[in-house]
């Protein structure tokens, strides 16, 4: 009797090791972050990488990586380079937020010369090209690929990594198939939507998961249809991140998206103005650096007056006035009513109208 006691017991002990997964779908313990992190080793940083009209971040925490999308197929070599010049010769995980080309297509390089241990991915794909060769890549390192759900976790060294969508697969546009997820470094927290729109973020929100960040990664490099006034209210972040190409023909990102952000009071910082944007937490407080036009922060959410030629301009506008001379308009409607005219060079008006 007491050996088939024993003998059942070692069964039970055997399903449940073998039963632990990737990603989990339970409540999870989130990992201590000492207030001297940099005295016991950890560390936590965020680099979302200026690649165009696309989205790609690399995220390492601890001495692990994780590279969240990669931007269109031409950003492949920025990439590579960038992860050389960090010495990573190895992703833990690479995560594809959906199947468009500029969130998939420079994934090839870091597939190809980079050994990489995890990949994470919506379950719908396309026929595109780059997907194809994505598929391909990931098929030559024997990677299976995990799809997560809402509520799942899993672990990245000291952080915790919190997935809220695709909730459902069902819709024709790719973007509200998107990963969104967040991650917690001690007090700490980083949103990613991918290209999320307002029908997933409805989505999200009806799960009542909590959103709240210090930092959110813009959905769909600031378009209109995403980065809705509910998703912002739960979300609440103290900065947000655009990446987004510089003078693309889509208008991203939209004023509207702009103003949204300025009513939530976030910092607002852009790729296709200061380039590489580096974000650093001690799991405590969180510091963002870019890589040029440090000081130009929130101001490329606003127009940009000139006190003597009384015109306003785009923060992008290559006549900006000296800053002793400027004055800040939060609005279109607030350069005009203060008798400022647009100008004729960068054409805030042109951009406020297509919108």
């Amino acid at each position: 009797m007491k050996r088939i006691v024993n003998l059942l017991l070692a069964c039970f002990l055997l399903i449940n090791l073998c039963g632990c997964a990737e990603i989990k779908n339970e409540q999870t313990t989130i990992p201590t972050v000492s207030e001297d992190a940099e005295n016991t080793g950890h560390s936590f940083e965020v680099h979302y990488i200026d690649v165009g009209q696309g989205d790609a971040a690399l995220v390492l925490c601890d001495g692990m990586s994780m590279l969240i999308d990669g931007g269109k197929p031409q950003a492949s070599s920025i990439i590579y380079t960038y992860l050389k010049n960090l010495n990573i010769v190895k992703l833990d995980y690479i995560i594809c937020s959906h199947a468009d080309d500029d969130h998939i297509g420079g994934l090839s390089a870091p597939l190809s010369q980079i050994t990489v241990e995890n990949v994470i991915a919506p379950e719908t794909g396309t026929d595109t090209r780059s997907y194809k060769s994505f598929i391909e890549k990931i098929q030559a390192q024997n990677i299976d690929i995990k799809h997560p759900k809402p509520g799942d976790s899993l672990n990245f060294a000291s952080s915790t990594v919190k997935f809220f969508g695709p909730v459902t697969e069902k819709y024709d546009d790719l973007n509200n198939s998107s990963v969104v997820m967040k991650i917690i470094y001690g007090n700490t927290s980083f949103l990613f939507t991918g290209d999320a729109e307002r029908e997933e973020e409805k989505e999200i929100l009806d799960k009542e998961f909590d959103l709240s960040a210090d930092v959110l990664k813009v959905g769909h490099h600031g378009s209109k249809n995403s980065t809705t006034y509910p998703f912002l209210r739960e979300t609440m972040p103290k900065y947000a991140v655009i990446s987004v190409g510089a003078d693309n023909s889509y208008g991203h990102p939209t004023e509207d998206v702009l103003s949204r952000l300025r009513d939530v009071g976030a910092v607002v910082y852009r790729t296709d103005t200061q380039g590489d944007i580096i974000a650093e937490s001690d799991g405590k407080t969180v510091t963002i650096k870019s890589k040029k036009n440090e000081k130009q922060k929130s101001v490329d959410s606003v127009y940009i007056g000139n006190k003597n030629s009384k015109k306003f301009h785009l923060p992008s506008c290559p006549s900006l006035p000296k800053e002793e001379n400027r004055i800040i308009f939060k609005t279109y409607e607030d350069a005009e009513q203060s008798g400022y005219v647009p100008c004729k060079k960068c054409s805030p008006q042109s951009f406020f109208k297509n919108s």
